[in-house]
């Protein structure tokens, strides 16, 4: 790091003196910095009374920083779980939501060049925080220069090689760290492929090919893929990759998961039948009754739209983006209506629904299931990678996990750069797909914990890791567009690549200590079996097996496969139908048969995993949503408590295993780190990691029927409006 010392200053105002303590800008390879402003108030956010630190805002290429006094920021041990990439003052410009200024108490959105400038600047960010700073104080050219500049560098659109992301990777070529630990697949090579098919014994009917290498065929699908045996490879490039047929995953049963892209609409009747009967033959292929029966999702036209996505997660956003303590008690009384009128948990309902009834098929049914989209890039990914992670232990591992993300969503050619609006082009294209999916995986770690080696805090700092620019892992659109950006600029550098960043090295971003956080100690690990189990266990997939299995039809009723062919051949050529044929009654009664079964016998954590749907088991993530919000915090108590517990149960039993193993000479097991990070739970609070105990400035007075924790629902209710200090609380 090299740093900018901006010394001391002496503040005088009509209202109070302030001395700025000596304060040091940290920054990164390749960071310059573009404006500043000094004498800047920083707003406490739970403090209605204005109260705050003064200190100097800076805008850079990187980030947008205060440098205020540290005195009362917890700065010792225990705020151990720090971003050694982003401080807590620090908002990446890629973070940056909204802005907003306030004039004469008025608040205001701020884009495009200002004629009046703010005397107080209000910005949302992406991770949900709030920050407010007060320009009173600052001087006039000043305030122009920082607000301009954050507008500008925030909002305006950028060119793809403009990215921080190409300055970081030229300046830091020999800072790069990598860790030895990180053994995620990424997928990028033929052997990586083939490793997969093996480990999920899917090359008996699969092949990797690499006839896209170099993207000579298709730019939109990466340069290695897996497609069924009996696919001529040159059927590939007769439409560039549309109309394909791509492996996802291979279940124990030997049913797949695979996705297909719409081939272009077409007007020219000629043109139609020819993709007609080119769609005929590829699904001839991949149908053949009654050894291999092919049913077909439609994503496109029959589950939810981006649009639906995008307008839920506005409306659901805005419910924790809250500027002051008033706000949120205001707010509070509304809470339920407002988070049912936002519709984000209904979507992550029918997402996990969407991945039941795939699974339900595959596994029960012995069905491949090939999922239709018109690119095979946003919902494809999502719902793919649901089935694996409820079907595969090995997704529910850390690096099982990172190279589901890999397979499906880097290399499977998610638009990470327009869904997360990188370049500032088009609001419209920007859609929370990705964190959608994560949200969907935390409703899974929330309700089966010891099936997951990683924790909530893992999920968190994952999707804040969408916004820090020094990762090329969710910043291009394909693995052409990274693979054709990371050549240099300049004639005499051509020659050699740039060495980008891959988010999967935490090393990075979090000290060891730190990374702990980010495993879960409960995580139970799958016993090693010997040779003569295995053979025992041959045929036997976990509990799977006792579920009352529905029948898969041994022989298609007459028609069948003419009708599931023409079906399929509608929705890749673009005509919109409004039913798929096999969403019927009876899906649905294979559905919930299969969920009431699987519920109703003991979870396997190394088998089938299926989540609870029903209305209060889809819960707020609230480690994301809420962190930065101290009214919601319980101090001492929530997860984090129940969790220090249980590490201190943990350490003592780890304590008395040593003894037992140096009583018999054996090697000693290495020390947990995890439980000295929640050891003193009582100085914690349901916000940890992201917050420690936080300090109220003020005490609002509010009725009783709007605070839910002062009491059962049924008591509140019977309760007329009175009065309580939260402070006696």
């Amino acid at each position: 790091d090299t740093g900018v010392n901006y010394g001391t200053v002496e503040i005088h105002t009509n209202e109070k003196e302030v001395t700025e303590k000596e304060v040091t800008l940290h920054l990164l390879p390749g960071e310059q910095v573009l404006c500043e402003a000094s004498t800047v108030l920083k707003y406490v956010q739970e403090d209605s009374s204005q109260h705050g630190v003064y200190g100097r805002l800076v805008c850079t290429d990187f980030k947008i920083a205060f440098l205020g006094d540290d005195e009362s920021a917890l700065d010792n041990d225990e705020t151990q779980f720090k971003n050694k990439v982003i401080g807590e003052n620090d908002i990446t410009l890629h973070c940056v939501d909204q802005i907003y200024g306030v004039f004469d108490e008025k608040k205001k959105t701020l884009f495009g060049q200002l004629k009046k400038y703010p005397e107080k600047l209000i910005i949302h960010c992406k991770d949900l925080r709030v920050f407010q700073f007060c320009l009173r104080y600052t001087k006039e050219e000043e305030v122009k220069r920082i607000v301009s500049g954050i507008i500008h560098h925030t909002q305006a659109p950028k060119l793809l090689k403009r990215l921080f992301l190409f300055s970081y990777a030229t300046a830091a070529e020999n800072n790069t760290v990598t860790d030895p630990k990180n053994h995620t697949v990424m997928f990028d090579s033929l052997k990586d492929w083939c490793w997969e098919l093996e480990r999920t014994k899917g090359n008996m009917k699969y092949k990797a090919v690499s006839v896209n290498e170099g993207y000579e065929v298709c730019e939109r699908l990466p340069a290695y893929f897996v497609i069924p045996t009996p696919l001529p490879e040159e059927n590939v490039q007769r439409f560039q990759g549309h109309g394909i047929p791509i492996w996802c995953w291979s279940c124990h049963n030997g049913s797949a998961l695979l996705k297909m892209s719409a081939l272009p609409k077409e007007q020219d009747d000629g043109i139609l039948q020819i993709q007609k009967s080119f769609l005929d033959r590829i699904y001839k292929t991949i149908h053949r009754p009654p050894y291999e029966i092919v049913k077909t999702e439609d994503l496109s036209s029959n589950f939810l739209s981006l649009q639906e996505i995008q307008t839920a997660y506005s409306k659901f956003k805005q419910l924790f983006l809250i500027d002051n303590s008033t706000e949120f008690w205001d707010t509070d009384i509304k809470w339920f209506s407002l988070l049912e009128s936002s519709s984000w948990l209904d979507i992550i309902r029918r997402c996990l629904k969407k991945a039941i009834e795939i699974t339900e098929c595959m596994e029960a049914q012995n069905m491949n299931v090939l999922l239709l989209e018109e690119n095979a890039s946003d919902l494809c990914c999502l719902i793919s990678s649901l089935v694996q992670l409820m079907m595969d232990p090995h997704c529910r591992t850390r690096i099982g996990f990172q190279s589901l993300i890999q397979k499906e969503w880097v290399m499977g050619g998610h638009c990470f750069l327009d869904r997360c609006n990188h370049l500032r082009q088009n609001d419209k294209e920007e859609v929370p797909v990705f964190l959608l999916f994560l949200d969907c995986v935390w409703q899974l770690v929330h309700q089966h914990p010891p099936a997951f080696e990683f924790t909530e805090t893992y999920l968190t700092v994952l999707s804040d890791s969408l916004y820090i620019p020094i990762f090329s892992t969710f910043f291009f659109n394909s693995p052409h567009q990274k693979d054709t950006n990371m050549g240099r600029e300049g004639q005499e550098t051509q020659s050699k690549p740039l060495n980008l960043l891959t988010v999967w090295d935490w090393s990075v971003q979090f000290e060891p200590k730190a990374q702990t956080l980010l495993k879960n100690p409960l995580y139970v690990e799958k016993p090693k079996l010997d040779k003569g189990q295995r053979k025992g266990m041959r045929f036997k997939h976990q509990r799977q097996l006792s579920l009352p299995l529905t029948q898969s039809k041994s022989s298609p009723k007459r028609g069948f496969f003419r009708e599931e062919t023409d079906h399929l051949i509608k929705n890749l050529l673009g005509k919109r139908i409004s039913k798929l044929i096999n969403s019927s009654d009876e899906l649905q009664d294979n559905f919930r048969e299969f969920y009431d079964s699987w519920h109703s016998k003991p979870t396997d954590y190394h088998g089938l995993l299926l989540p609870h749907i029903e209305g209060p088991e889809i819960k707020v993530w609230a480690q994301r949503y809420l962190r930065w919000i101290p009214e919601a915090q319980i101090l001492g108590g929530g997860r984090v408590a129940t969790m220090s517990k249980l590490l201190e149960m943990m350490e003592e039993v780890q304590s008395l295993q040593e003894k037992i193993d140096e009583r018999h000479h054996s090697q000693q097991a290495p020390q947990a780190e995890a439980p000295c990070l929640l050891r003193n739970s009582a100085r914690l609070s349901s916000l940890f990691p992201f917050a420690l105990l936080q300090r109220h400035s003020s005490k609002p007075v509010l009725p009783t029927s709007g605070w839910k924790a002062l009491g059962d629902e049924d008591d509140l209710a019977k309760q007329e409006d009175e009065f309580v200090d939260l402070g006696d609380v």
